[in-house]
């Protein structure tokens, strides 16, 4: 497993954007598939986008893609989810996640989750 540490979040009108960042601990962060998932009050945990090992694959979910740009940077350990063009149903608490297979994260089956951060999207 790997611990998973958040920041970027806040307050931003719709339209605007925000990056979040996803700092991981642990030797082997490049064999992990990771993502980005969120949960608003009162509704079910969503699907948001994962990125391959490599960075050479990603997936999105229908309510985002073309709108939010996820990467990774091996180096730095470090994934990314470059949000643009916010509305406010993208308000939700958003929690990076890692797994060994994009099937894993897509589903919610993960192994290893951070603490979340609160993104809010005025009207």
């Amino acid at each position: 497993q790997v611990q998973l540490v958040e920041s970027g979040g806040g307050l931003v009108q719709a339209g605007g954007s925000l990056r979040l960042s996803c700092a991981a601990s642990g030797r082997t962060f490049s064999n992990y598939v990771m993502g980005w998932l969120r949960q608003a009050p009162g509704k079910e945990r969503e699907f948001v986008a994962a990125v391959s090992g490599s960075g050479g694959s990603t997936d999105y979910g229908d309510s985002v893609r073309g709108r939010f740009t996820i990467s990774r940077d091996n180096a730095k350990k470090t994934v990314y989810l470059q949000m643009n063009s916010l509305k406010p149903e993208d308000t939700a608490v958003y929690y990076c996640a890692a797994d060994v297979t994009f099937r894993r994260v897509v589903d919610g089956r993960i192994s290893s989750w951070g603490q979340g951060t609160q993104v809010t999207v005025s009207s």
